[in-house]
């Protein structure tokens, strides 16, 4: 047997092995990871690529998470996988997003932080997200309300309003993130979110809370008693 068809027999038999260990859930993260991979990139052995992303970016969700442009970097990750790559993470936001669509928001706060890490990793700008609610505290629409530089994004709260109007919503959940890790909720934002919820009651709409991610903790306005 020539060596290229050893090469060939052994990938195809590793490979099923790791099918046959996914079924039997007991794959690690970086074979997880492999089997991804190797569902994109079928003539090569891609178990030093999958080694290679998770020693880079840390973790599997790191991976996942990770802005393209940043997979599209490392070596071996051409455009297709990245895209495959992303494709996985907006089928996670996905699904926690049609949860929220369906169940109140309150009775699920976990569901909704895992949400708000899973839309706000990797981004190296800070954005800010308005989450609109019905009576019930179900999800009515996620709007990104701007973009802005690494320390900064701009809120417009008539803006704000006039949207919260037009859906009907009767809550509604700020979020925004700090690129830099580990730095919590500055003056601006809660005088941010002091103008818009005054804005807001105005015409009966509350502020739920206001969440912001940073560093992969996502921190909370109500729970570190900065809702006035």
């Amino acid at each position: 047997m020539k060596s290229e068809d050893k090469d060939l027999s052994f990938r195809s038999g590793h490979r099923e092995r790791l099918r046959q260990k996914f079924l039997g859930d007991k794959l690690a993260d970086y074979e997880l990871l492999e089997l991804l991979l190797s569902f994109v990139i079928p003539r090569r052995d891609v178990r030093p690529l999958a080694r290679g992303l998770m020693a880079k970016f840390g973790s599997l969700y790191q991976v996942i998470t990770a802005p393209i442009e940043s997979l599209m970097e490392f070596n071996g990750i051409g455009r297709n996988t990245a895209i495959f790559i992303k494709a996985i993470h907006k089928i996670m936001i996905a699904g926690y997003k049609s949860n929220l669509d369906k169940v109140t928001i309150f009775h699920n706060e976990k569901v909704l932080t895992n949400y708000c890490l899973l839309i706000m990793s990797g981004k190296t700008k800070e954005e800010i997200h308005i989450l609109y609610l019905d009576d019930d505290m179900r999800l009515l629409a996620d709007d990104l309300h701007s973009v802005g530089t690494v320390d900064w994004a701009a809120a417009y709260p008539r803006e704000i309003l006039k949207r919260a109007l037009e859906l009907n919503a009767k809550s509604i959940v700020i979020l925004h993130n700090h690129p830099r890790p580990n730095t919590s909720f500055s003056e601006d934002d809660i005088e941010l979110t002091d103008r818009i919820k005054d804005l807001l009651a105005t015409v009966d709409i509350t502020v739920h809370d206001h969440y912001l991610v940073s560093g992969g903790i996502v921190y909370s306005a109500r729970n570190l008693f900065l809702l006035k």
